[in-house]
């Protein structure tokens, strides 16, 4: 892999887009810590509450329980402005309604930064990607760009939300082109905002869920770098 450039830091304030609760926890929490530990302002988005990730349980119980788990998450990482959109787990739908939602959350928030997660077809050789991962990834690059555009939602100027500019955008990605250095204290955090999401975990395996988390973690922090491909 080539040299990674290094993530910019001028910036202050950044939004967390993602499709489910531990989303944000595999794979960029150590980033938001590292971020919030310096001052900065990150605040998460999600489109669902991940109420169909739990087998066996009912969606009516896991959607709390999993929203529970989330905010738990981020008072480890220093995140206090958690959001749900409250659409449903497992069928997001790519199109307008969707860009328009999260649109209207970045005239609200007004982050220069927006994060999102791989919205590519695999993980990896041989791991599909969800149906939801993919098409939100997708959706946020595109409500990035209709967020400053204050022809395309018409009816969010009407709402009293001028057009706001986004900086970047960030995919925590299978392909990145920067990087943001992170300490021991920052993986530490994320660790432990992983293992928040206990029932989540205890229903993915036996293994136990410091032990998941742990690896999770260390598996995307390996070299003391969280990786993005960067847009902007």
């Amino acid at each position: 892999m080539s040299e990674l450039e290094p993530f910019p830091q001028d910036w202050q304030r950044a939004l967390v887009v993602m499709a489910h609760p531990d989303d944000p926890e595999y794979g960029v929490a150590a980033a938001v810590a590292q971020w919030t530990a310096a001052g900065k302002d990150v605040g998460y988005l999600l489109a669902t509450r991940g109420e169909a990730g739990i087998a066996g349980m009912n969606p009516a119980e896991a959607g709390p329980l999993r929203a529970e788990e989330q905010r738990l998450a981020c008072s480890h990482v220093g995140v206090h402005n958690l959001r749900f959109l409250d659409l449903p787990d497992g069928r997001l739908e790519e199109g307008p309604q969707l860009r328009r939602l999260i649109a209207r959350e970045i005239r609200r928030q007004k982050p220069a930064l927006v994060i999102t997660l791989n919205h590519r077809d695999t993980w990896r050789p041989g791991a599909w990607n969800s149906s939801d991962h993919r098409v939100l990834g997708r959706s946020v690059l595109d409500a990035a760009a209709d967020a400053g555009n204050e022809w395309i939602f018409p009816e969010l100027l009407a709402e009293g939300l001028p057009a706001h500019r986004v900086q970047w955008v960030a995919v925590a990605s299978t392909e990145p082109s920067h990087s943001q250095r992170v300490d021991s204290a920052s993986v530490g955090a994320a660790v432990a905002s992983l293992t928040e999401h206990r029932r989540y975990l205890e229903a993915l395996s036996d293994v136990p869920v410091l032990e998941q988390a742990t690896a999770q973690v260390d598996m995307v922090t390996s070299s003391g770098q969280v990786r993005f491909e960067l847009f902007g």
